[in-house]
């Protein structure tokens, strides 16, 4: 009797042991998705894809650079969602000085829902224009509450406002991850990201003065391609000085420079080359935790072309 009482204590312990386990370690679990965000409305480009002649593909290409990416990316079998994005191109307006706005906050809702669902620890987001980063980095801000600065691997600094003389969103996604903008738009988000906490790299076209001035005023921080073409030391400096211990990278792809390859939208000179891209983001990982990280702005130009071609021949119309 006595080791049979023995023996019963010795698998509840056991057993309760493995439950403890069990739950610590899927405490310690974090779920990482894939989210491919083919949004394209925030892009107003048409007229600098010339050799597209049909300006409502050209428009759409930011479509097909998602599908192209998440096609191309390796399959680690994380989960993937797609933000249903709709591809109806009716007579583009500007209201409350953001082109596509209805299309923009309904796909925003969107892919707010499958955060809401999934409750991801760390995203993947492959776009899709610039603005597909505005949605999961507030949200990973939110979930991480504010421990997390966010460098944005760009050309441009993408902090116009609605009024400003271009008023596609998908130069606005920096501002509107700080909050500012177009009052409906920033009401859906989690919340904002201090700029102290913002870092600009590879920046070399403000486009005009005033974007110039508005940096300044907001106290963004930015390094060009000069400044980290021989090492990330600078990165790293100001990941230390700013406290936070996660981090959220954007990578538009038009920082590349067009004389090694054009990949985007901008091709503005004097970029940054795939390998120094490459060796910044991987010397952020081993110094901070990467919880989300975009991949945006393709524009797949031969792919367009192949694929208006293909849609003049017999049979596959």
């Amino acid at each position: 009797m006595r080791k049979l009482l023995m023996l019963s204590m010795a698998l509840f312990i056991g057993m309760t042991v493995h439950a403890q386990i069990s739950k610590d370690n899927m405490e310690n679990q974090t779920k990482t998705i894939r989210l491919v965000y083919p949004q394209w409305q925030g892009g107003n480009i048409a007229q600098w894809i010339t050799e597209v002649k049909d300006p409502e593909q050209a428009s759409r290409g930011y479509y097909l650079g998602a599908q192209l990416l998440n096609f191309l990316a390796p399959d680690n079998g994380q989960d993937t969602y797609t933000v249903p994005v709709s591809t109806d191109l009716v007579e583009r307006k500007v209201t409350d000085g953001v082109m596509d706005k209805e299309a923009i906050i309904a796909q925003t809702k969107a892919a707010l829902n499958i955060l809401a669902i999934q409750k991801p620890d760390k995203i993947v987001t492959l776009g899709g224009e610039c603005s597909v980063s505005v949605v999961p980095f507030t949200y990973l801000s939110e979930r991480y509450k504010g421990d997390v600065a966010m460098v944005w691997i760009d050309a441009h600094p993408d902090i116009t406002l609605p009024g400003d003389v271009y008023p596609a969103y998908h130069a606005m996604a920096v501002t509107a991850c700080m909050g500012l903008g177009d009052k409906q738009i920033i009401s859906e988000l989690p919340t904002k990201i201090d700029p102290s906490k913002i870092l600009f790299v590879g920046l070399r076209d403000w486009e005009r003065d005033e974007i110039k001035a508005r940096q300044k005023q907001y106290g963004i921080r930015h390094l060009t391609p000069e400044e980290v073409r021989e090492d990330s030391y600078a990165i790293l400096e100001w990941l230390k000085s700013c406290g936070a211990s996660k981090v959220v990278i954007h990578f538009d792809m038009d920082v590349l420079d067009p004389a090694e390859i054009i990949a985007a939208v901008g091709v503005v000179p004097n970029g940054m080359k795939i390998a120094e891209v490459v060796r910044v983001i991987n010397d952020i990982a081993k110094e901070k935790e990467i919880v989300g990280l975009t991949v945006a702005e393709p524009m797949p130009r031969t792919a367009i072309r192949i694929k208006e071609m293909l849609n003049q021949l017999p049979l596959m119309k």
